[in-house]
């Protein structure tokens, strides 16, 4: 068995290196007959995409397959860093301490890398302090990290809407900005839902040693309708005209939802779109003040002109 794992590696080394290599190559590089070739390749097969088009053509990975540097799952490394104590040492072919070593510090030196990467990547984005919080701790690293992996994360979540810290279990999906924040979106165990977490709030992240598995999870069908990043269980379809002096700027807008824009002769622009969150909604229209008319629903416009009125007898 040892010696089949040294020849999958010799292998797999060999036909980086010199894409197209024949079967027979393989077998005198490692020193078999042909046939033990043929099968370690069809074993290779199950694990690597290799592939051989034809007589005379040889052997080589498709598309940008690349073993090196080793990309090793946490069980992977532990089961491979146990080997050398579960073989029999006396039936252990020369240089495989050297071959090993070399690939567990492969190994290691590629996930530094990885870690510093990640580490990079969370000293870039930058994120203000919450008020609630005078000293606001980044979670990103391991968050990102996490959902790069699946794993799940253990965490202490401040839960602004009830004023509570709570202890939860969360695998994490995708982390979504929006309007200068990141937000989590993951199944929560403690709720058995698809939930959305603010990012600051985070008090405590840990990954844990639980993989998860995403399912049919679609974030395109689960944002669908959704304006900012807190879903509604009720859909409005909204009409807007944007003056001439924004509309250019609308048009750039990033948005979760598809809406339906026209031009019109004088410059505006006619805006139509379905939100499952009228309140999100109307607080992105009112940072365009006079620029911005609801159309419909009639609800909306009486709704804005309570509130005008309301501004209108504070400043009184």
């Amino acid at each position: 068995m040892t010696d089949k794992v040294i020849r999958i590696f010799k292998i797999i080394n060999a036909v980086q290196s010199n894409p197209g290599i024949t079967a027979s190559d393989l077998a005198f590089k490692c020193d078999v007959n042909i046939r033990t070739i043929y099968r370690d390749l069809e074993l290779l097969s199950h694990i690597a995409p290799i592939t051989n088009e034809g007589r005379g053509t040889g052997y080589k990975f498709m598309g940008k397959f690349f073993m090196y540097p080793l990309d090793f799952s946490e069980e992977e490394a532990l089961a491979f860093s146990l080997l050398p104590s579960v073989l029999n040492q006396d039936n252990i072919p020369q240089g495989f301490h050297t071959g090993y070593a070399k690939v567990m510090g492969t190994h290691l030196k590629e996930k530094s890398r990885q870690n510093g990467i990640l580490e990079n990547i969370a000293d870039i984005i930058q994120m203000g302090t919450p008020a609630y919080r005078k000293e606001s701790k980044s979670f990103l690293q391991p968050i990102i990290e996490a959902i790069l992996e699946q794993r799940s994360i253990r965490a202490v979540y401040h839960s602004q809407s009830r004023n509570a810290i709570t202890e939860r279990e969360i695998d994490p999906y995708y982390l979504i900005p929006r309007d200068q924040r990141f937000y989590l979106i993951g199944h929560c165990h403690l709720k058995k839902a698809i939930r959305t977490f603010r990012i600051s709030r985070f008090q405590q992240v840990e990954i844990t040693a639980e993989y998860f598995d995403k399912g049919g999870f679609n974030i395109k069908q689960y944002l669908k309708n959704t304006w900012s990043i807190d879903r509604g269980n009720k859909n409005t379809n909204f009409k807007v005209r944007f003056s001439p002096e924004v509309a250019r700027y609308i048009k750039e807008e990033e948005l979760f939802v598809h809406p339906r824009m026209r031009d019109e002769q004088d410059g505006s622009l006619l805006f139509e779109v379905t939100v499952n969150n009228e309140k999100e909604f109307m607080k992105w229209i009112l940072q365009y003040g006079p620029n911005a008319e609801i159309l419909e629903p009639s609800s909306a416009r009486e709704q804005l002109k309570l509130q005008l009125e309301q501004w209108r007898n504070l400043y009184r």
